[in-house]
């Protein structure tokens, strides 16, 4: 996993609050910067439904 490029949002903060995407063809994997050893693997497919869900709202009320 550590050979993939690991990217982090603008929107992390400088050492806390970090999410990291890196791809590895269809694959997606998401991890926590500062503990890196829990990685969520899903496919660009689901990633995107999910993102889309995002965007349209459906996820606010963990947020709020």
């Amino acid at each position: 996993m550590e050979q993939l490029n690991w990217q982090k949002s603008s929107f992390s903060g400088t050492n806390t609050n970090c999410l990291e995407i890196a791809s590895d063809g269809e694959l997606v994997y998401i991890r926590e910067s500062d503990d890196p050893t829990h990685i969520v693997t899903t496919t660009r497919t689901k990633l995107n439904a999910w993102i889309n869900g995002a965007k349209a709202g459906e996820f606010d009320h963990f947020t709020a």
